[in-house]
């Protein structure tokens, strides 16, 4: 089986810092792969790069076999990549109605349907249809910011801190949303909540100084909390 994404080697600059110095990953259909590394570490900018938002210098991309180097993010997302970002990058002074609509790269009926698949999903989203963006918790930006990236028929979802900031009841929800994406999507996670990727992902990946310094079965990580320990931080329970 070939791997549907496929990064290989990148450099990526952000100004003058040298932030990724050599990240490779693959990811095959159906499948979750976690990022995982310190804070700064690069993961954030790994997922920006693949999506062109921080176009690297050097190395290889490729989506289901089309290279993404030097595509603008507009192009490369239209490829069918579904992004998360950090910050949720929704917009305040919008309505959950209009975040969503303005989401649909398609007003078909496949689309349509998914529009009231992710209104189930989060029934949060659909009590506050009509209120705008900037009125939501923490929680429910975050609900939307995911809704809108299954919207559309993509190949691959990338999502950035999904648990970031919020409540552990609010995490809670997350992870069964994630788990539930599990069973018909591709995913990317970063995720600094160790038991959350723990719980959905089935490989991981450690980046460490701008570079990919390990990878396996999250099965294998979890058992190995020397490791936990000397790339995360972790300290044993």
């Amino acid at each position: 089986m070939k791997p549907l994404l496929k990064v290989d080697d990148i450099s990526s600059f952000i100004g003058p810092f040298h932030i990724l110095q050599g990240v490779s990953l693959e990811v095959y259909p159906g499948e979750v792969v976690v990022i995982l590394g310190r804070n700064g570490a690069g993961k954030t900018t790994t997922l920006r790069s693949i999506v062109g938002q921080v176009p690297p210098s050097k190395g290889a991309i490729t989506l289901d076999g089309v290279s993404l180097v030097n595509m603008p993010t507009h192009i490369a997302v239209r490829q069918g990549i579904g992004y998360v970002p950090e910050d949720y990058g929704v917009f305040d002074l919008l309505t959950v109605e209009e975040n969503l609509a303005l989401a649909m790269r398609q007003r078909d009926k496949p689309t349509h349907n998914r529009h009231d698949e992710v209104l189930e999903i989060f029934p949060d989203l659909r009590i506050a249809f009509r209120r705008l963006a900037m009125t939501l918790s923490g929680g429910q930006r975050q609900m939307l910011s995911i809704a809108r990236a299954l919207l559309n028929e993509n190949k691959i979802i990338l999502i950035d801190e999904p648990s970031k900031g919020l409540a552990p009841i609010v995490i809670e929800r997350i992870q069964k949303v994630l788990l539930s994406l599990k069973k018909k999507s591709t995913i990317v996670l970063v995720e600094q909540n160790f038991a959350l990727a723990c719980a959905v992902g089935d490989r991981y990946y450690i980046i460490n100084d701008g570079r990919t310094v390990l990878n396996g079965s999250i099965d294998d990580l979890i058992d190995d909390t020397a490791l936990q320990q000397t790339h995360l931080g972790l300290m044993p329970a």
